[in-house]
């Protein structure tokens, strides 16, 4: 099992930066691909960005430009830089990790942290 703690989320003005780190811990060479989702009330999961062990990175058309995700493999930890934050970035935002070729129905998810995007 694979283990995933979220922190950096809070509170910020629109056109400010966040910068969220999700550390992984347990099995983590079951996993392969890292991201970040996001949820906003009333709204479904979506994908924000994720970035691969060889460090591919995709990213949704929304925060191209914006956003940059980042993992250091050695800390088994990823990271969201956030800037020019929009009120509508506003969502609780999610850590996932997948599972490599030869776990490929790992599926973590940790916790959660809160972004604000507010006057």
């Amino acid at each position: 099992q694979v283990q995933l703690v979220e922190s950096g989320g809070g509170l910020v003005q629109p056109g400010g930066s966040l910068r969220l780190s999700c550390a992984a811990s347990g099995s983590t060479w079951r996993i392969n691909s890292m991201g970040w989702y996001r949820q906003a009330p009333g709204k479904q999961r979506e994908l924000v960005a994720q970035i691969t062990t060889g460090l591919t990175t995709d990213y949704a058309d929304s925060v191209k430009g914006r956003f940059t995700i980042s993992r250091d493999n050695a800390k088994n930890t990823v990271y969201l830089q956030m800037n020019s934050l929009l009120p509508g970035d506003t969502a609780v935002y999610l850590c996932n990790a997948r599972g490599n070729a030869f776990h490929p129905r790992d599926d973590y998810w940790g916790q959660g942290t809160q972004v604000t995007v507010s006057t």
